[in-house]
């Protein structure tokens, strides 16, 4: 695992070793309690175009600045795929074996084949190229920046989709983290068929619903 400290070149690095091209993975809503989990993989070549200076961790773009790095990555990667996964598929094996496996596939669909992957934070194996681990590497390497643009916006416009199949959770806007507001949403409404079930405080809000129904059940019966 690459260090923080030592993150600047690291992509570089790897082409002039003539061990591209590199692909950059990364994910959005892994921390999430609804909607899907969206992993990205990029190549974005030896040079990296002008118009995608100003890449860095998705977090700390705005949503305009996202929303227009979205397009030029598309435009200007060598190669770029995108992987969702939905809900009820990371109830069954769990966030992070469907991470693992959504990275996979995501460098899988990449139309070149990489010489080497870089992934932010953890070491993940599996892929058909040697892989390393770049602890802040969503800030740093512009491979794994360019993915953590496409993972958000794709998973943020889902999310903004989602707030109008399911109204009342404010989904558009927490995009299905755990806030107050969610929170107090889904004890008022119970948890939609895009939450995920396996969560522990999406459980409680189960229960809850349905602790509700059975007292109103019970109140229709006695009236």
């Amino acid at each position: 695992m690459t260090r923080k400290d030592d993150v600047p070149g690291v992509e570089s690095a790897l082409y002039r070793r003539g061990l591209g091209p590199v692909a950059g993975v990364d994910e959005a809503g892994r921390g999430a309690c609804a909607g899907p989990l969206v992993v990205a993989a990029v190549i974005l070549g030896p040079k990296i175009p002008a118009a995608l200076s100003g890449l860095d961790d998705s977090k700390k773009l705005s949503a305009a600045r996202r929303e227009a790095l979205f397009d030029v990555i598309r435009e200007k990667a060598l190669s770029w795929s995108v992987v969702q996964i939905e809900p009820e598929t990371i109830d069954v094996e769990g966030v992070h074996h469907h991470n693992i496996a959504g990275m996979r596939r995501a460098v899988a669909g990449l139309d070149a084949r990489p010489g080497y992957v870089l992934t932010d934070g953890f070491a993940v194996e599996g892929f058909d190229a040697p892989s390393l681990a770049v602890v802040g590497g969503d800030a740093a390497v512009p491979s794994i920046s360019a993915a953590s643009v496409l993972a958000k916006v794709t998973r943020d416009r889902f999310m903004v989709d989602l707030d109008t199949r399911f109204p009342g959770y404010g989904l558009a806007g927490h995009k299905g983290y755990g806030t107050a507001a969610h929170q107090d949403a889904l004890a008022r409404l119970g948890p939609s068929p895009q939450h995920r079930m396996s969560y522990a405080n999406v459980q409680r809000a189960a229960a809850l619903a349905a602790a509700r129904g059975r007292g109103e059940a019970d109140e229709r019966r006695g009236s």
